[in-house]
C-alpha cells in the first residue's frame, strides 16, 4: 500500500523527515502501524524528491528497501529543503518492482505520490487510460496503477485544470470504475501540497511556518490530526484547508 508525506516550510535536514523521528518513514518501511489490511511491510522501493531552490525538484528514487540503501542515508544528513515529498513502496502483487515504479513521479515542478491500489487492475481502468494521449500510455514510468494515476491527474494539469479539481476528479473517476479502490494521491509544486484522503490514513500537523502530511503521524506530537476519509487538503507552509472531494 505504501507510505508517504510531504512537507512545506522551512529548510530541514531531509534526516529529520525520513530517518530522525521515532516512527520515521524509515520505519513505517518495516514496521507501519497503519496499513488497514494493505500488507505488512514497504520494502519494494522508495523514492525522495526535494526542491533545492526555486526551480524543479531533484529525484532519488530506488527500488530496495529505504533501510538497505546508504547513499540515502548520507544524501539525507547533508541536504535541506524547504519541500519534500517522499515514499516508501508496497507493490502490488504481479507489478513491477522498479527505480521508475517508486514515487514521486514527476514532471516539470510537479511530483506525485500515491498510497493505495486500484481494484480490478489493469480492467477496470481500460477505458479511463483509453481517454490518455497515446503517447503518454507508450511513456508511463512503469505498468503500475500509481504510473496510471499520475498519468491521469497530469493529462488534467496539462490541460489547465487547476490542482485541486485535477486531483479530486481523478480520485472520483476512478472510484467510479474500480470500486474499493484506496486512492490516496499527494501532489506539489513546491509551495502548495494537495492530498486525497480515499480509503486509506493521512494525518496533517501544522504550525505558523509549516505543515506535513503523512500517511502516519511520525511522532507523538498531540498536533497531529487525522483527515477523515472522502477529504481533500489543500496546504501551503502557512496553513491548511480541508473539505469534500465532491466539494473541490
Amino acid at each position: 500500500m505504501c507510505r508517504h508525506l510531504a512537507y512545506l516550510g522551512p529548510p530541514v535536514a531531509l534526516r529529520e523527515l525520513l530517518f530522525d523521528p521515532p516512527y520515521s518513514l524509515v520505519r513505517q518501511s518495516w514496521a507501519p502501524r497503519d496499513m488497514r489490511g494493505g500488507g505488512t511491510i514497504n520494502a519494494d522501493g522508495f523514492g525522495v524528491g526535494w526542491y533545492p531552490g526555486d526551480g524543479e525538484p531533484v529525484r532519488y528514487r530506488r527500488a530496495q528497501p529505504i533501510w538497505s540503501d546508504p547513499t540515502i542515508a548520507q544524501l539525507a544528513g547533508v541536504t535541506s529543503a524547504g519541500a519534500v515529498l517522499a515514499a516508501v513502496r508496497s507493490a502490488t502483487v504481479g507489478m513491477a518492482v522498479l527505480d521508475s515504479a517508486a514515487a514521486p513521479f514527476a514532471e516539470g515542478r510537479w511530483l506525485f505520490s500515491h498510497n493505495g491500489v486500484v481494484r480490478g487492475w489493469p480492467d477496470s481502468v481500460v477505458p479511463l487510460a483509453g481517454a490518455l494521449p497515446v503517447r503518454d500510455l507508450l511513456t508511463l514510468d512503469a505498468s503500475t496503477d500509481s504510473a496510471l494515476l499520475w498519468a491521469l491527474v497530469r493529462h488534467r494539469l496539462r490541460s489547465g485544470i487547476e490542482p485541486a479539481r485535477a486531483v479530486a476528479d481523478t480520485v472520483i473517476s476512478v472510484a467510479r470504475a474500480a470500486p474499493g479502490s484506496r486512492l490516496n494521491l499527494l501532489l506539489t509544486d513546491g509551495h502548495t501540497v494537495v492530498a486525497s484522503v480515499a480509503g486509506h490514513a493521512l494525518s496533517i500537523r501544522t504550525t505558523p511556518a509549516s505543515v506535513l502530511l503523512a500517511s502516519e503521524p511520525h511522532d507523538d506530537d498531540p498536533g497531529w490530526q487525522e483527515v477523515p476519509d472522502g477529504q481533500l487538503v489543500e496546504a501551503t507552509a502557512t496553513g491548511a484547508r480541508v473539505r469534500a472531494l465532491a466539494e473541490a
